[in-house]
């Protein structure tokens, strides 16, 4: 039997036509709501295909050449197919922090996403799309009349492209300046140009020497008279602010915080709806609006700046995905396999990363003058909500039991995600059980989530939206403190519960924990230190 054959354009002109009619389905979702239905506009939405196909042809026309063509054809299938199923079952765009997610994922968050439809979804629209390539014969043109060609194509579909956008000039302008979120849901662009930019700022870029910071730093009681302070920091996972029963929601969520004297700040928001940024963010001195991925990578943080003076012991426990570059310089235990969580049924629970600090904190007091712990958790990652606690903190009934959360209701995704955050609120209260075993030292316990998280709401999910268009449910977090020991009776809790309501962001933490631990340097701004005049009033 014959393969069928066909020539290199015509075949490129066919794939274009698939690419456009079944890869950019959530694309004319978005675009059609976001248009109302006219005469004018209908003629708009038949230009918008038409430019998408003639781009996806100047892409593959790129590539027009003998055992090129099939190869890049191929790839483009099965990452397309994986962006598509992204984009229709969880609403969310693809840019260039999306995929500084895809990247700095680890195995078992890859393995949450691995469901049924999706590999229908990859086998039916990837695989399957790759072996037909594989059995058809395609006729090429020498290598002098495919240039020639190639560049024929390139400036004639250039040509009506303009033409399109100039003779609908104010459709279009209202499309780019107005409607900018909607070109990241066009495929494959969209994910071509994320990364292309990530490897131009992660893959390409030459390695420069790490930007030491705070080196004027000097700690105001480094003596050995003054009491110890011990604080764990956690760093949570996804854990939204409007879900925390104390700031009012109808929930009863946080049940054992209720118990304790905690600040909730109702208000906190994320520096980015992503762990790859948020969590770097968190401990860096650049405040939200000039932060990057880039920058905090080549940047010292605040945890150097406290590590490097000798008198603090600063560990990371980690059963998330890692660091994402803040604890390099840093004592760093993987708590995500048996080897060091004691609390690994199927999955590693936060729980275990609580294992023989006692011994830890009283083995130190020797060695430094204070301590410093973070623990970075698993918390509420989704979309397998269900798979975050223990069965016997699904309060909440019926809870989604699958990755699939079209399969679910919205109401049983909630359930499932608060069961989470009961889980949560159980490990907070087992650290604070813990430091107050320390009743003559300074102690306490700060958390914060890194992003909130989009529970069906417009039809999206999960997190990691381009910044500015990203819901406010992936950037409102919960975020709660608590003081123990000789630390509490020096708090002027009328002050403190004053700027509980207050707008604040991550930028706090680099100044509060620098005043928490007074450690004086030109970086610290006592007006971002949340602490700053309930505690303590200067830093001389």
């Amino acid at each position: 039997m014959k393969k069928l054959q066909v020539k290199d354009l015509h075949f490129i002109f066919i794939l274009a036509g698939l690419y456009t009619v079944i890869f950019n389905i959530t694309f004319f979702e978005k675009l059609f709501a976001t248009y109302h239905w006219s005469i004018i506009n209908t003629v708009f939405f038949a230009s918008v295909a038409l430019i998408i196909f003639f781009l996806v042809v100047l892409i593959l026309n790129l590539f027009r050449f003998k055992y090129l063509m099939k190869a890049v054809c191929i790839l483009l299938l099965l990452c397309s197919s994986l962006a598509n199923f992204t984009m229709m079952s969880y609403g969310v765009a693809i840019d260039y922090v999306m995929i500084l997610n895809i990247f700095s994922t680890q195995k078992a968050e890859v393995l949450d996403l691995f469901s049924l439809m999706f590999c229908f979804n990859f086998l039916l629209l990837g695989v399957v799309p790759s072996v037909l390539i594989l059995k058809i014969r395609i006729v090429y043109l020498d290598l002098k009349n495919t240039v020639f060609s190639q560049l024929k194509v390139f400036f004639g579909l250039l040509f009506i492209m303009l033409l399109v956008m100039a003779l609908l000039g104010k459709s279009y302008t209202s499309f780019f300046r107005e409607h900018k979120p909607l070109r990241y849901y066009i495929n494959p662009t969209a994910w071509i140009y994320a990364v292309i930019k990530y490897s131009k700022k992660n893959l390409l870029v030459k390695h420069t020497a790490i930007q030491k910071i705070g080196n004027d730093s000097v700690m105001i009681h480094d003596n050995k008279n003054h009491s110890r302070e011990i604080v764990v920091l956690v760093i949570g996972e996804s854990a939204r602010g409007d879900h925390v029963s104390l700031n009012g929601y109808n929930r009863d969520t946080f049940p054992l915080l209720a118990k304790e004297d905690v600040l909730s700040f109702s208000n906190m928001v994320s520096c980015g709806t992503s762990t790859a940024v948020s969590v770097p963010c968190i401990f860096s001195h650049y405040n939200i609006d000039n932060f990057d991925s880039e920058k905090g990578r080549n940047t010292e943080n605040v945890l150097d700046i406290m590590n490097r003076t000798g008198k603090i012991k600063v560990l990371w426990r980690d059963n998330n995905s890692d660091s994402k570059g803040v604890a390099l310089r840093l004592e760093y235990q993987d708590y995500k396999s048996p080897d060091n969580n004691p609390s690994c049924h199927g999955e590693c629970r936060d729980i275990g990363m609580i294992n023989n600090l006692e011994q830890i904190i009283n083995n130190e007091k020797n060695n430094y003058n204070d301590i410093l712990i973070v623990l970075h958790q698993m918390g509420n990652h989704g979309p397998a909500y269900y798979k975050r606690y223990p069965k016997e903190f699904e309060k909440f009934v019926p809870a989604c039991q699958t990755n699939e959360l079209q399969e679910c209701t919205r109401d049983e995704i909630i359930n499932a995600y608060d069961n989470a955050l009961l889980y949560t609120v159980y490990f907070l209260s087992e650290i604070i059980k813990l430091l107050k075993k320390f009743p003559l030292d300074e102690t306490a316990l700060l958390y914060v989530s890194d992003h909130g998280e989009s529970l069906g709401e417009n039809g999206v999910y999960l997190h990691g939206m381009p910044e500015f268009i990203a819901p406010k449910e992936q950037k409102d977090i919960a975020s709660i403190f608590w003081f123990g020991g000789t630390l509490k009776k020096k708090i002027n809790w009328q002050l403190l519960k004053r700027k509980s309501n207050v707008p604040l962001s991550h930028d706090i933490f680099f100044h509060t924990l620098l005043g928490l631990f007074e450690i004086k340097t030109k970086y610290y701004r006592l007006e971002s230190d949340v602490l700053y005049g309930s505690i303590y009033d200067v830093l001389d």
